[in-house]
């Protein structure tokens, strides 16, 4: 056997025992941690995310793509609104940056909603247990401005019912 196709064969060797451990390996890689830098969020969710104390002032790149409001004990909720990403910047009273992170905003999960096409217009549903109207970014515009104002007459109606009633003595 010539040293030429001896080369050849360890190489072959090398590349099977490299694909081997590469697919041995890929799950070990695909579960590994998160990373901490940046926060996942669904769109029309919110998050807690514990901070650290000292956080005068908090800017968001998009305000957009999500909200993040600081409250009490160093906490703050991150709101998904729209898709994309962005980040957030959380500074001390003296404009030291204490946090710099990056907000991922997604759909949510597939397996919760059934999505309608009629023609290029798109309707979306939850179907949790029972299909009801939810509207999500990229909707058609009639379906979302049905829905919103459905929603909006539902809501006042039930501010004007609480406002109305009297205690009964």
């Amino acid at each position: 056997m010539s040293f030429q196709s001896q080369r050849i064969r360890a190489a072959a060797r090398f590349g099977f025992i490299s694909l081997a451990a590469a697919v041995l390996l890929w799950p070990a890689v695909s579960m590994a941690a998160a990373d901490p830098d940046k926060i996942a969020v669904n769109v029309d969710q919110a998050k807690l995310i514990k901070m650290p104390t000292g956080i005068a002032t908090i800017v968001v790149g998009n305000p957009l793509i999500a909200d993040v409001t600081l409250q009490n004990g160093g906490v703050v909720v991150v709101t998904g609104k729209g898709y994309g990403a962005t980040n957030f910047i959380a500074l001390d009273r003296t404009g030291q940056v204490l946090v710099d992170r990056q907000i991922m905003v997604e759909g949510p999960p597939s397996d919760q909603l059934v999505t309608v096409y009629r023609g290029i217009d798109r309707e979306t549903y939850s179907c949790m247990p029972v299909c009801q109207r939810r509207i999500t970014l990229g909707d058609a515009d009639t379906y979302f401005k049905a829905t919103m104002d459905q929603a909006g007459t539902l809501s006042s109606q039930a501010s004007g019912s609480a406002a109305g009633a009297k205690p009964n003595n």
